[in-house]
């Protein structure tokens, strides 16, 4: 937890943040959260079959002694998805790791309901799926160094200028998820938004405990809707990796 809470005030939960004199003032966030009506039967499948085992409820976390090694019911290395969509990605990977722990941090239930679908359907029962807001996650619920990797695959661009402050990668949350990364843990993120992975690649260049940059696509990431619709759109895919080496 954050050591410099104001004492005596628990961790904000998403949406505002702790002052140092104890207020709580609202953030700006990365995300905009949509419906959380399940409109198709393999979403209503994913759900029924697997929530009670596989979804983390946001209160969980607030709850004293919270660790996600009793979630995972085990003690295995952490990887952490940050917004995994549908769990197309999600599925694959996590069944070709199953020495591993994945937390997917995604905030859209029906995405959630469909990845568990997924990944029930590869064959993979190590992923655990939490709404909590994952800046919010990663400086509370993480500890440092207790990270294997993150994987960021075509987050928002915000697309709008007024809109970049929301972006998830910026100097302060690079900081804050690379503090979290293992010596020698990887960072992965793709985006088919060119200026955005202009904007990744200067703001992770810049941090220190981070080496790597623009890499040649990961032949084990599938291709996702959002790839589709970035190639049918003409768009630039690009891929990056970044190691912490402090």
């Amino acid at each position: 937890m954050n050591d410099q809470q104001h004492p005596g005030v628990r961790p904000a939960r998403p949406h505002t943040k702790v002052t140092d004199d104890g207020r709580r003032q609202r953030e700006v966030l990365t995300y905009a959260r949509r419906g959380s009506r399940l409109s198709s039967p393999r979403q209503q499948r994913g759900w029924e079959t697997y929530a009670e085992r596989w979804v983390i409820p946001d209160d969980a976390v607030d709850e004293p002694g919270f660790a996600w090694s009793d979630w995972f019911g085990r003690e295995a290395p952490l990887i952490v998805e940050i917004g995994g969509g549908v769990g197309e990605a999600t599925a694959a990977l996590a069944a070709a790791r199953p020495s591993y722990d994945i937390l997917s941090l995604e905030v859209w239930v029906p995405g959630v309901a469909e990845s568990m679908w997924r990944v029930g359907e590869a064959g993979a029962s190590n992923v655990r799926f939490c709404s909590v807001d994952a800046v919010w996650t990663f400086e509370h619920l993480l500890a440092e160094g207790s990270v294997a990797e993150v994987w960021t695959f075509f987050p928002d661009p915000w697309h709008k200028t007024r809109h970049h402050k929301r972006r998830l990668v910026n100097e302060d949350n690079a900081r804050l998820i690379a503090s979290r990364l293992a010596p020698g843990g990887s960072w992965r993120l793709a985006t088919d938004w060119l200026e955005y992975a202009e904007q990744m690649r200067e703001v992770l260049d810049a941090e220190a405990t981070l080496e790597g940059g623009v890499v040649e696509r990961w032949g084990e990431r599938p291709v996702t809707k959002f790839e589709r619709k970035g190639v049918a759109k003409e768009r630039t895919i690009t891929d990056l990796a970044y190691r912490r080496v402090t």
